[in-house]
Parts: C-alpha cells; structure tokens; sequence
C-alpha cells in the first residue's frame, strides 16, 4: 500500500498552510499551464487521481462535465474535499492508486497533480487509466520533474561566490527517496523523464504535450519567490491522449 503521509497530522497541518490548499487552483503556479493542456471537458466524465481537497473536481464540475470521480487515499484530505464540495454529479472515494480499479471505456479524462511520484510503478496506472479511457480521451497530469526528485538531498546548494544551484546527482539511479517536506520521512520515488515518457507509449498512449514547467516573467513580477524556480525545472507536465 502506499504511504498515507497526508494522514500524518504534523504533514497534514503543514500542507494546509500552502498556498494551493488556502487558495486552491489558483494558488498553483503551474495552473494556467496545465489548464491549457485539457480538452474541452463540457459533457464529459472525468477521474481525479490523487484528488486531495478537490479543487480540480470542483473546476471540472464547474467547466461542465457530466460527472467527476475523485479519487484519494487520504482520508484527512477525503473529509477536507467533501466539506468544500456542493456539486450533485462529484462523487469522492478513498483509494490506493497502486491497485487503480476505474470503470473501462467509462472516461474521457483521467487527470492527476503532483501525485504520480508517490507510486514506486507508473506501469499499472498508465495500464488502469488507458483502459478506463474511451477512445480519444486523454491523460493529463503533473508530477515532481526527475531533476527535482533526484538528489539523494534535495536541497539548494551555495558555491564560493554565493551562487546558488540545484544539486543533480544519481539521476540514473532510479527507486526511492526519502525527503522531510513538512513531515519527516516522505517517501518518494524518482525516475527518469525518459521512463516516464515511454511507460506512457508502452501503455498505447500518443503523447501529445510535455511542459518542463518554469515561472513566466510575468508570474516572477507578481510573486518573485517563484525566480528560483526559474533556475531548474521542479515539476513536469504531461498530456497523452489514446
């Protein structure tokens, strides 16, 4: 089973300080990016992998489609995302994304953010999700970019002259990483974007964008936090289609 770290309560304390958890998708900086790759969701059924507070239900509900299913192994976050939800066709269950069950040729979106690299194996889902798909429908998700996850510490790190780099190491080492984000002891689990990529095509996917997501200008002018995140790619962005 996957690690239920969003139940911990020191993790699931700090997580609800974020500004995505105050603020919702509107507090994500990379939104606008991935909310250019969906289809027109008008009419459709919808799945929200790791769904969390259900903001992303909530959206797709609200941009038309017929019925959303979100679904999350947290029960903390469950209980956060039914208390925010009014929408009649918003159906939440709890559920292990390592033993995915979705209902075939029954969806025209399967979308999941900032979960995927919480799941030691991708082939499963990518199994699950394109046989859950009706033909045409798509696959849309973000994950932590390989060059983010990959440090055996993910941190910043300071030279001489005081210029701060990301340490990149063990990239080709893929498996698990240990990182203390909020909590300690968060597993994670790193690949390389080219095992991300051909999982996906072994699957029967066709990709269709991929977005090594950074801060626009813009975005840096308005909040200029995000300038670090200028400097190496921390999230990865995906859209295939079957």
């Amino acid at each position: 089973m996957s690690q239920n770290i969003y139940d911990d309560q020191e993790f699931f304390d700090g997580y609800a300080q974020l500004p995505r958890s105050r603020c919702g998708l509107d507090g994500a900086p990379e939104w606008p990016a991935l909310r250019a790759m969906l289809p027109d969701l008008r009419g459709k059924s919808v799945a929200d992998l790791g769904c969390g507070y259900g903001w992303f239900c909530r959206y797709a509900s609200e941009a038309g489609a017929s019925e959303v299913l979100g679904i999350e192994l947290s029960e903390k976050m469950l209980a956060r995302a039914r208390e925010l939800t009014r929408g009649g066709n918003i159906h939440y269950q709890q559920g292990d994304l390592e033993r995915l069950v979705l209902p075939e040729q029954g969806l025209d979106l399967v979308y999941s953010s900032l979960t995927l690299h919480y799941l030691p194996d991708l082939d499963p889902l990518f199994a699950a999700a394109h046989r859950a798909l009706r033909p045409g429908g798509w696959l849309v998700f973000s994950m932590e970019h390989p060059i983010h996850t990959c440090p055996s510490v993910q941190q910043w790190v300071n030279d001489r002259e005081g210029r701060r780099s990301w340490a990149v190491n063990g990239y080709q080492a893929e498996g698990r990483r240990v990182s203390n984000w909020l909590a300690d002891g968060v597993v994670k689990y790193h690949r390389t974007l080219g095992a991300t990529l051909n999982a996906l095509m072994a699957a029967g996917f066709a990709l269709r964008h991929v977005n090594e997501w950074g801060p626009s200008a813009e975005q840096i002018a308005i909040e200029p936090a995000l300038a670090e995140e200028a400097e190496r790619p921390m999230l990865v962005l995906i859209a295939a289609q079957k």
